[in-house]
């Protein structure tokens, strides 16, 4: 790596690690501001509330913002290094555009792979560990789940119903499980109420009857105990805000193939959270470009005006994807169309933005 490729990438760095830091440490300060009543009324202990609870706050927001960051980071310090002619300088001695971007892109490749691992296989880890602190400390105590009169499909054509469930004791009452074919009830087995067997892994359901219909009739069978092999297990009861964030990646993917061989709905929110994952370090790098097209050249509205420009795009950057995401989770758009939109549209920008600056 040259002098001129190391002092880009340091400051580069430095300067993504102090904003991300900077813009980190005031979320944290405004989210204790929120929830220190909640804490001194429920008194976590103070390793609770620095580390499983803060720590892996600002982990989460720490790569949250970074797409935004990386923008602003590059935009800021490369318009300053524009307004003091040192880019001028640098292409006086003969070194293309490209050549001058290389260490911008590989510091952004750095981030956005550093990201990937992160979102893959560290944050949904800590992510778990935030969230029930917020159940316990903020929201006041353990989940239980008080839905009544609970459908769920747990097979193509196979859907199961439960009055009630107890999280304490795993048991749903008056369980039912029917099964289709052509849209036509094939077998009805009812019971009692099931009860989790975690030795076997399996549902019992006690006090149970079997209907079984045919062309020829029905036939009926009754008794006292059966275990169950169905694709549903106590955690599907277990508090569903922000699931999909729990999950590594391939925890993430088992999740989704586990409700499309249901053939349940709500599988569109956990696939745009795995193309996401994917997609926001692509995004990184893309934004550093662009960021480095708009800062590089000396403007005559001097730095505020490239840093506002910068400000916009990322702007709009967020926004596109919000909107596109919304759209995809309400069954409007394909989840995976959705989240690669706004690289595509960016790559498209970016590439145009490119052909205007001079060579």
């Amino acid at each position: 790596m040259k002098i001129l490729d190391w002092y880009i990438f340091k400051r580069f760095l430095t300067t993504y690690v102090f904003v991300v830091s900077l813009v980190t440490l005031i979320i944290l300060v405004i989210d204790y501001t929120e929830k220190v009543e909640n804490f001194i009324r429920y008194k976590p202990s103070t390793y609770e509330l620095l580390v499983t609870y803060y720590m892996n706050l600002a982990i989460f927001w720490a790569n949250y913002v970074s797409p935004l960051m990386v923008f602003i980071t590059v935009v800021f310090f490369t318009a300053n290094m524009a307004a003091k002619t040192e880019i001028i300088a640098i292409f006086s001695t003969g070194v293309s555009f490209i050549r001058f971007m290389r260490p911008y892109m590989m510091a952004s490749t750095l981030i956005a792979g550093i990201i990937f691992c992160l979102v893959a296989y560290v944050i949904p880890a800590a992510d778990k560990k935030r969230l029930a602190f917020e159940q316990k400390y903020v929201e006041g105590g353990t989940y239980y789940f008080d839905k009544r009169d609970v459908h769920i499909q747990v097979g193509p054509s196979v859907y199961a119903y439960l009055s009630s469930y107890n999280n304490t004791t795993q048991q749903g009452d008056k369980f039912t499980l029917e099964k289709f074919e052509d849209n036509k009830l094939v077998q009805k087995l009812s019971a009692a109420y099931i009860v989790w067997k975690p030795e076997i892994k399996k549902w019992s359901a006690v006090d149970y009857s079997i209907r079984t219909i045919t062309e020829t009739g029905e036939t009926m069978t009754y008794g006292k105990l059966i275990d169950t092999t169905i694709a549903l297990e106590p955690k599907d009861f277990e508090n569903t805000n922000n699931l999909e964030k729990t999950f590594t990646l391939s925890e993430l993917n088992n999740h989704i193939a586990k409700l499309q061989s249901r053939g349940a709905e709500g599988v569109v929110l956990f696939q745009i959270e795995r193309y996401t994952r994917i997609a926001n370090p692509f995004g990184i790098i893309i934004l550093t470009a662009i960021g480095v097209i708009v800062s590089a050249r000396k403007s005559r509205g001097g730095v505020g005006f490239q840093i506002a420009l910068g400000f916009g795009l990322a702007f709009v950057y967020i926004l596109f994807f919000m909107m596109s995401s919304g759209i995809a989770k309400k069954g409007a758009f394909d989840p995976f169309l959705a989240v690669w939109l706004p690289n595509i549209v960016f790559s498209i920008i970016g590439l145009v933005l490119y052909r205007t600056v001079p060579k």
